[in-house]
């Protein structure tokens, strides 16, 4: 790279003397002409100017440094607002490098395996609902700007995907129906491809881990969470290409063929539509507002279908609160610049629940890792999604933008993107029913069992972490307090009438300090045979509950049930071990003095696992059982062997064999 002070190539500069708004208009699609650049800065106000034309793609105001993709006309306008640009060379040929096929690539947008086309999500949505209809359910909420104009492309519905366990009626929050709401969308900017993907393995989660994982299990059972998978699925299919493509493909504005025709979905909204210099009047400006608030069908569908779900909790005076114990949540996922925003994004001034959604932003921030703060922190935004469910309807809402890059490897999504951005999201599902509240609560970690399969009248001990600290403070410090208490339900979580709280204690006798070891007995005696959900939940010395966590526990006749028994060994000495036999959701442990083990669990076919430190683990795959029957099984696990030794003292800087 090198400090320019001016266009970085002949051809660009001739661009400059060209009017911007016909080079702009007759700039075909494919036609690469973004270049990536660097741009410096000395004073907020230059990136607030800017950001009225085109949005900034990373911006560090203690750096003073800006990332963004311009054209001719952008690179000019930043050398007149009195930037130094440096060119992203190695950024730029990625941005414009034709996207192929891997070798072999017969699914998933070309160059990336790991995310679906609007196509390939769609269908792994629709094979979700066939296969689990009491979880999840499929739904028409509109038609995007293509499926409504005739003569060109099919375009799309705007799909929903609602999941929710349709055979339990869950607990309406107080002066309310219906069950607490998450609903997400993703993917308004086409671009953006680690989003859409992020949300629908999301969705495969809870539904696949339903009955499997207590948290999933509950969440679906309580909650309801309604996924918009692509926002704007028009310009998602032009950006699978691999175009930078952020806007829809509306044809009205700007030119019919240009690449840079269509609306910003994200500044169309009607709430403080064009309000405060936040978007773009041009129609080939990347943050074009449209010509009227929601003028975009998308815009309307999102519109529609949150007012459908959510009730109006908020006055409309732009500094009224919403009731603290609102309910429900509204996320909008993008990429890039790994942050987690809040309203409101149109003024600096906090909204009337600020000190709510910044706690709020903190701890989903604590998950992936990201910098938390309100939306304006960057530049202002007017129209938007996150002010819109908050300013209409008193939503709590956030935007998460993922990652580095909009075209991120999959080496990255897999590794980091969407393992810590899921944590995220499972937070989220939980703290619905009051979202301005329960943030500031503690978590309940690492909740456990002393076994998950008990006879009738046994006695469990349940253990788990209350932690009042798990908070992202890179951007200020979120206060917390010591833990004050902590309770178990059993069957029922806290909020449904008739759940009766045990009391549980500090592990070392007192609570007195922000992070607490908690424990709990539970007697067994008069719960019926089958499996139990017992839900944690911990309280701060503010008086804030946080949010439920639950393990399932297993309470079975020893007469009646199956079995799977057998012994655990050395297989080279023959000597017992004390392993951990696993199949299902049903674990014991082997006898350390022989290795047996009995594992009771229910009738079915399994795989069972028998682990321990020091050896490698040993499976017996599709292990069927029948109730009242054993199945005998032994494992004779191999020990782990220094395979290799450094003898770097002896002068070899190398590995040898151990022998």
């Amino acid at each position: 790279m090198k400090m320019l002070t001016g266009f970085p190539s002949a051809a660009l500069i001739a661009l400059i003397v060209s009017t911007p708004s016909a080079i702009a208009a007759e700039a075909p699609d494919g036609d690469c002409r973004t270049t990536v650049v660097r741009a410096t800065f000395t004073d907020r106000s230059q990136v607030d100017a800017f950001a009225r034309h085109e949005e900034p793609w990373e911006v560090d105001h203690a750096r003073g440094l800006m990332v963004v993709g311009v054209d001719a006309e952008g690179f000019q306008r930043l050398l007149e607002l009195g930037f130094a640009v440096e060119v992203d060379s190695e950024r730029t040929a990625e941005l414009c490098s034709p996207k192929k096929s891997l070798p072999g690539q017969t699914e998933g947008i070309p160059g990336y395996l790991c995310y679906r086309t609007v196509e390939e999500a769609f269908q792994s949505a629709e094979d979700l609902a066939t296969a689990y209809p009491n979880l999840a359910t499929w739904i028409d909420a509109g038609d995007s700007w293509e499926k409504l104009t005739p003569g060109g492309n099919p375009g799309y519905d705007m799909m929903v995907l609602r999941l929710t366990n349709s055979a339990v009626a869950g607990t309406p929050p107080a002066g309310t129906t219906g069950k607490p709401r998450l609903f997400v969308t993703s993917a308004i900017h086409a671009r953006e491809y680690t989003t859409a993907e992020l949300v629908t393995r999301f969705a495969e989660y809870l539904v696949t881990n339903h009955g499997v994982d207590p948290d999933a299990t509950w969440l679906l059972d309580e909650h309801e969470i309604h996924l918009m998978l692509f926002t704007n699925p028009d310009g998602r299919k032009h950006a699978e290409t691999g175009a930078s493509w952020r806007k829809n493909t509306n044809e009205n504005y700007c030119s019919p063929t240009s690449s840079y025709r269509g609306a910003d979905l994200n500044r169309n909204f009607e709430f403080q539509w064009g309000c405060c210099g936040g978007s773009s009047g041009d129609s080939c400006s990347n943050t074009y507002r449209g010509p009227s608030p929601t003028s975009e069908p998308e815009v309307e569908a999102v519109q529609s279908y949150a007012r459908s779900i959510f009730p109006d909790q908020r006055a409309d005076e732009i500094g009224a609160a919403a009731p603290a114990d609102a309910t429900g949540m509204y996320l909008d996922i993008h990429s890039y610049s790994e942050l987690v925003l809040w309203p409101w994004g149109f003024t600096g001034t906090p909204t009337g629940n600020g000190t709510a959604l910044q706690t709020l932003g903190r701890k989903l921030a604590f998950f992936n890792g990201y910098e938390p703060d309100q939306a304006i922190g960057l530049y202002p935004t007017d129209g938007t999604t996150v002010d819109f469910a908050y300013g209409d309807l008193g939503v709590a809402a956030c935007l998460f933008e993922l990652g580095n890059w909009f075209f991120e490897d999959c080496s990255d999504f897999e590794s980091t993107i969407f393992p810590d951005n899921l944590e995220a999201l499972i937070y989220a599902a939980k703290i619905v029913r009051t979202p301005y509240l329960t943030p500031a609560g503690p978590e309940v970690t690492g909740a456990s069992a002393s076994a998950t399969v008990v006879e009738p009248g046994d006695t469990l001990t349940l253990t788990a972490t209350a932690d009042d600290t798990r908070f992202n403070n890179s951007n200020g410090t979120e206060p917390s307090q010591p833990i004050a208490a902590a309770e178990l339900t059993i069957d029922a979580p806290p909020w449904q009438s008739g759940a009766v709280p045990v009391a549980m204690s500090a592990t070392d006798g007192a609570f007195d300090t922000a992070t607490e070891s908690i424990e709990g007995s539970l007697d067994t005696t008069g719960l019926a045979v089958g499996r139990h959900t017992a839900f944690f939940r911990a309280q701060d010395s503010a008086g804030s509950w946080g949010p439920v966590s639950a393990v399932f526990v297993w309470v079975l006749d020893p007469a009646s049930a199956a079995h799977i028994a057998g012994s655990v060994t050395d297989a080279d000495s023959g000597a017992p071990l004390a392993a951990t036999v696993t199949a299902g959701a049903f674990t014991t442990g082997a006898d350390p003095g022989t290795g047996a083990y009995d594992l009771m669990l229910i009738e079915g076919t399994y795989d069972v696992t028998a682990s321990m430190e020091g050896y490698g683990s040993l499976t017996a795959a599709s292990v069927a059982t029948v109730a009242g029957a054993t199945s005998q099984l032994d494992f004779a696990l191999q020990p782990y062997e220094t395979a290799l030794s450094d003898t770097v003292e002896d002068g070899n800087i190398g590995w040898t064999p151990a022998g």
